[in-house]
């Protein structure tokens, strides 16, 4: 019987990666391994590890490097050093950077044991009960990152919804994360094995979206040459999310109704319906009954979509989760840029916590690249863009004013924001210095 202990072993060495897995699975251990120090940080992240085992000397980014970012995001799980190269300086190095112990090559079986037992001993004891509420407090919900309430609203709906194939209309602003929402719905519930099929309603010219939607039979138009089955037959047993629904054109709604009542399509073309047995997950930025009113959109085909109803919330209604998803970028572009593994200092992740992010997560972690791109190791002030680092707060002018006076209050305002530097108040205005100075007198 295997212990509860899951251990990770990281060594780019495949025959001592071997040779430790051998004897903790004769220990009783549960393993995992990684060659890289990226390949155990995809671990890590999706993974209950309870002790960590790593090299020291790895290509790339090495153990030491690994021993730090864990100390830092996972700082409850003990680490267990093995290296080569034994020293006075070098195991107070390790020890400085978090490691509860190390072991040098070569070992025993019981020189391992030891100190594993050792390391796991140093490991903070924590109440079962408290652990339970402590994981369900930092672990994602699938790929939704958040504890603010906005957020845990929506994962409160999708826990109701995961297990059933109500049909569910998500609505939000552009950049919040609605396809992270429908993903989630799928995959953490009993569904999770079924098709899961995307479907960017307003990517699809709308004289082909019918027969991409439900599928055609040879001869129903120029190019069907032969019979094709559409997304729907596609996510049988499954979902199907319909992104931007509201682009979708009257003809095409008309045969999206007959889906959701008769749970049945029928292909262009054909004549015979075919049965399916699909879940519904429909999303839009834009609000239906606007478009209900212009006659644009079919009103019993949006109380149908709408049985179940989730508002993602913007980035502003969840500041809370911002230093998150910021640690999440910084993660995923760590990966992918060299794998560097930079922080965010405190000033810097203020003035984001400030800005009003009109594009939402998007914008975000576009922001989180960028900066990524610019610094060397820590993501500052300096790094961020210009129109987020000079932030104009009009929230005390409630009267409605003329365009001239505006303009003279928003030029003052920059100016007051970049304490006084015409250079750069030039800039973010978008006019040259000489243009500035004419319109200051």
């Amino acid at each position: 019987m295997l212990n509860k202990e899951n251990i990770l072993i990281v060594d780019d060495d495949i025959h001592i990666l071997e040779l430790i897995q051998r004897h903790l699975q004769s220990l009783n251990y549960h393993t995992y391994k990684a060659i890289s120090v990226k390949e155990a940080l995809e671990i890590l992240k999706d993974t209950s590890i309870d002790l960590l085992i790593t090299d020291l000397q790895m290509p790339g980014v090495d153990g030491l490097e690994l021993i730090k970012y864990a100390s830092e995001h996972y700082p409850k799980i003990p680490k267990l050093v093995v290296t080569g190269f034994p020293s006075i300086d070098g195991a107070l190095e390790v020890m400085k950077s978090g490691a509860a112990d190390y072991i040098t090559k070569p070992f025993t079986k019981e020189e391992l044991k030891t100190a594993i037992l050792k390391s796991m001993a140093s490991k903070p004891k924590v109440d079962k009960i408290t652990k339970v509420k402590a994981e369900k407090v930092s672990k994602p919900y699938g790929e939704l990152i958040g504890t603010s309430p906005a957020m845990k609203k929506v994962t409160d709906v999708i826990e109701r919804l995961k297990n059933n194939k109500a049909t569910v209309f998500i609505h939000g602003e552009s950049g919040t994360g609605k396809e992270l929402v429908a993903r989630s719905i799928h995959y953490m519930g009993k569904y999770s094995s079924a098709p899961f099929i995307v479907v960017n309603c307003g990517a699809i010219p709308e004289n082909l979206l019918e027969s991409e939607l439900f599928g055609y039979v040879k001869g129903a138009f120029t190019g069907a040459d032969k019979d094709r089955k559409g997304f729907f037959q596609a996510a049988n047993n499954g979902t199907i999310f319909l992104d931007e629904i509201g682009n979708a054109p009257l003809s095409t709604q008309l045969r999206l109704l007959r889906v959701l009542q008769e749970k049945e399509v029928v292909r262009v073309g054909a004549q015979k319906p075919e049965k399916i047995d699909v879940r519904v997950i429909a999303a839009t930025n834009i609000n239906l009954k606007d478009l209900i009113k212009k006659e644009r959109f079919r009103e019993d085909l949006y109380y149908r979509l709408t049985v179940v109803q989730i508002e993602v919330p913007s980035l502003v209604a969840r500041v809370t989760d911002i230093p998150l998803l910021v640690d999440k970028f910084l993660f995923k572009y760590g990966i992918e840029y060299k794998d560097r593994f930079l922080k965010i200092t405190p000033e810097a992740l203020a003035v984001l916590k400030k800005y009003n992010w009109p594009g939402n997560i998007r914008e975000l972690e576009n922001v989180i690249q960028r900066a990524i791109i610019m610094c060397d190791r820590f993501v500052d002030v300096e790094h961020l863009p210009e129109h987020i680092k000079y932030q104009i707060d009009f929230s005390e002018n409630k009267e409605l004013v003329s365009l001239k006076e505006f303009e003279k209050t928003y030029i003052l305002k920059v100016l007051q924001a970049t304490n006084n530097n015409k250079t750069k108040a030039a800039e973010i205005l978008q006019i040259d210095r000489k243009t500035l100075r004419e319109k200051l007198k």
